[in-house]
């Protein structure tokens, strides 16, 4: 595809964003779990993204994406769409720089997400549109306004911003056999997969899909991307169809080694083996991620693999009833 970026460039993007984000963007911990590994006949090693600032990965790309803009595109602000942890992650990073960011996000977005990115100081419109749709009207409102529009994915500074997880996971583990990335609109697995093929190409880079919600996995197998009907899913943050032209398309075409579909009920037992394992609350999202690696434990039995945890904000209540 015409519009995929080398990925010479987005390395050396990754290499950059991983040097100057410090002290801005936390190092989360990989930490190793005994019980999953015994429980899964892995080496498992979970990669702490829910212990990142606002709660999620999404920081590290909204971090790096501001800190790009130049002078007039920072005073005119950003306009994004997002079902909360990128529009959260926008927001503290534009609190952080003094750059007005305005969300759209749909109607049944999680009311915990809305507070907490007006929290942030971002100004929220919710419209009636699937997730696709707010995408679209987003970046339409944009071009309109003259504001830089900052996709949650289809964007290489977003994208290599995410890629920092993959700097930290060679850091910290240079061996590692596989990697398992929850997967949306692609951007964290497009980076992770980058800096990764460039730094430990034998790792391999597993996708995780929650089966109600596979567009871009369903895009892969087809060739193009396609528009599918979701069905409801506890992984809100990768629901989603995914933008005509996005980059990450191309990028997961070279970089994604295997992919795996996941459903509600296993995620919602990924998410109960999190807090009785390690006594952590995560999203669905990151459910998704322990959910596919449990899934192909046998095909990695003994070897060392990383779980991203991306994210933890979810109502206590959703999640209460999740693990139940």
């Amino acid at each position: 595809m015409t519009n995929v970026p080398s990925l010479a460039d987005l390395q050396q993007a990754i290499r950059q964003a991983h040097q100057v984000l410090r002290p801005q963007v936390a190092v989360t911990p990989l930490s190793h779990s005994a019980r999953l590994s015994a429980m899964t006949g892995c080496e498992v090693y979970l990669k702490c993204e829910h212990l990142q600032h606002t709660g999620s990965f999404k920081y590290r790309g909204a971090s790096n994406k501001l800190r790009l803009l130049d002078a007039e595109q920072r005073r005119l602000g950003v306009i994004t769409a997002s079902s909360g942890n990128h529009g959260q992650g926008l927001a503290l990073a534009g609190r952080a720089l003094a750059v007005p960011v305005t969300v759209f996000t749909t109607r049944d977005a999680s009311v915990y997400k809305l507070e907490a990115m007006r929290t942030l100081g971002a100004e929220v419109c919710c419209l009636d549109l699937d997730p696709l749709g707010v995408e679209l009207e987003a970046g339409r409102q944009a071009r309109l306004q003259g504001k830089p529009f900052v996709s949650p994915y289809n964007d290489f500074d977003i994208i290599a911003g995410q890629g920092t997880v993959g700097m930290e996971l060679f850091e910290q583990l240079p061996e590692l056999d596989a990697v398992f990335v929850a997967v949306g609109g692609g951007g964290l697995i497009s980076g992770i997969g980058a800096a990764l093929q460039g730094l430990a190409p034998r790792t391999r880079i597993i996708g995780c899909w929650p089966a109600n919600a596979p567009t871009l996995q369903a895009s892969l197998q087809a060739g193009r991307i396609i528009d599918m009907q979701e069905q409801e899913t506890l992984s809100d943050g990768t629901a989603g169809g995914v933008e005509p032209d996005s980059i990450t398309f191309g990028l997961c075409q070279q970089l994604l080694s295997q992919t795996v579909l996941v459903s509600e009920a296993e995620i919602k037992a990924a998410m109960r083996d999190a807090a009785s394992c390690e006594r952590w609350i995560i999203e669905g999202a990151a459910g998704v991620a322990l959910a596919g690696m449990k899934k192909l434990a046998e095909e990695y039995r003994g070897k060392k693999v990383a779980v991203v945890l991306c994210g933890r904000n979810i109502v206590l209540e959703k999640f209460l009833e999740a693990i139940a």
